[in-house]
C-alpha cells in the first residue's frame, strides 16, 4: 500500500503538469480555434527565465518577473507570426506553431546552452517530505497541485463571468460575428497569447523544482499536452484536469 500511494502522488503530480500544459492549449484554443504547439517552449522558457534571474534577484521576484516577461515574448509571437495573416486554414497555423516552437528552442539552446537546470524548492529541500499514508510527498508537490487548481478555477471565472473572457469565446465560436458585435478580434487573440504564455511560465518556474528544465523540454510536455487537451476535450479546462490526472497515473503506475 505504501509503494501504492507513492505511485499515485507522482501520477497526480505529472497529471497536474499536464493539466497546466493543456490549459495553456485552451486559451488560445477558446479564442481562435488553433492548436499552439509552442506552448510547451513557454512552460521551458519560464524555468530557464527564472532560473537566471534568481541569482540576481529573491526567488518571488524572478517568477513574478519571468512571468511578465514571457507574457511579452507571448504577445509579441502573436504580433510577428500571427497577426498579419487572413483567414489561415488549420493545417496552416499548425505548421506556423510549429515553426516558432523550434525557433524558441534553438534561441534558448544558444542562451542557456544544453545545461539542465532547477529553481531551488519554494519550500524545505529535496529531502523534506510529508508522510501520507507510508508515501512521501515533497512540498513541492503540493505546491504543483494547489497553483493547478488555482489556475482552473480563475479561467473558469474568467471565460465564464467576465466581459473579456466572453469576448474571447465568442472569436473563437465566430471571429466574424464578434467583430460585428464591436469586438475586436485581434487583441483577443493577442490576450489569448499573453495568458496563454503567462501561465505556461508559471508552470515552468513550479515544476522546475522537480522536473528540472533545459532547452528541449518544452516539445515533450507540448505532446502531453495536447493529449491531454484532446482527451478532455479541447477548450474545457475542468476535463482537461481529470484527463490529465488520469494520464499521469496511468504512466506512472505502467512503469
Amino acid at each position: 500500500m505504501e509503494l501504492f500511494f507513492q505511485y499515485m502522488v507522482a501520477g497526480i503530480t505529472y497529471g497536474a503538469i499536464y493539466s497546466i500544459v493543456a490549459i495553456g492549449f485552451n486559451i488560445i484554443y477558446n479564442t481562435t480555434g488553433i492548436i499552439n504547439f509552442a506552448q510547451g517552449e513557454f512552460v521551458m522558457l519560464g524555468g530557464m527565465i527564472a532560473v537566471t534571474l534568481n541569482n540576481f534577484m529573491p526567488l518571488p521576484s524572478a517568477i513574478l518577473a519571468t512571468v511578465l516577461i514571457t507574457m511579452i515574448i507571448g504577445a509579441l509571437i502573436e504580433m510577428i507570426f500571427i497577426r498579419w495573416l487572413v483567414n489561415p486554414s488549420v493545417l496552416r497555423m499548425i505548421i506556423i506553431t510549429i515553426g516558432i516552437s523550434i525557433i524558441i528552442r534553438e534561441a534558448a539552446l544558444h542562451i542557456w546552452d544544453e545545461k539542465v537546470r532547477a529553481l531551488p524548492y519554494f519550500t524545505g529541500t529535496e529531502v523534506t517530505s510529508i508522510l501520507f499514508f507510508g508515501a512521501h510527498i515533497s512540498p513541492q508537490v503540493l505546491w504543483v497541485i494547489g497553483i493547478c487548481s488555482v489556475v482552473v478555477v480563475l479561467l473558469n471565472l474568467f471565460f465564464n463571468f467576465t466581459m473579456r473572457g466572453r469576448q474571447m469565446r465568442a472569436c473563437a465560436s465566430n471571429r466574424n460575428s464578434a467583430r460585428l458585435c464591436g469586438i475586436n478580434a485581434k487583441n483577443m487573440v493577442t490576450l489569448s497569447f499573453v495568458l496563454s504564455a503567462g501561465i505556461g511560465a508559471l508552470a515552468g518556474c513550479v515544476i522546475s523544482p522537480i522536473t528540472y528544465v533545459h532547452y528541449d523540454s518544452g516539445a515533450p510536455l507540448a505532446i502531453k499536452g495536447f493529449t491531454v487537451a484532446i482527451f478532455g476535450g479541447l477548450g474545457n479546462s475542468m476535463a482537461a484536469v481529470v484527463a490529465g490526472l488520469i494520464l499521469g497515473i496511468l504512466e506512472s503506475f505502467s512503469i
